[in-house]
């Protein structure tokens, strides 16, 4: 693995794992009054859209990272809709 790679797929795993706290507490509590349905619309727009590009580039570690980013985000999006 080449420095650029283990740079790529350290940060995506640090990036994908920050959202199972929030993705846990909202699964959990069903709480999502403190969330911004705006932000999470985007953000999620956003993971998909980076997730087609690492389709594009045939990059493995955007890929699964935003496989992984987007289920959880997506995740939180709907529970958020939900929930309120």
């Amino acid at each position: 693995m080449t420095t650029t790679e283990w740079i790529g797929s350290t940060a995506a795993t640090l990036t994908t794992t920050a959202f199972i706290p929030q993705a846990w507490k909202v699964w959990r509590t069903r709480h999502t009054a403190d969330i911004s349905l705006g932000m999470y619309a985007l953000f999620t727009l956003g993971v998909a859209m980076w997730l087609i590009y690492g389709i594009l580039l045939e990059s493995w570690p955007i890929i699964i990272a935003n496989c992984i980013t987007l289920l959880l985000a997506g995740l939180v999006l709907v529970m958020k809709i939900k929930f309120g």
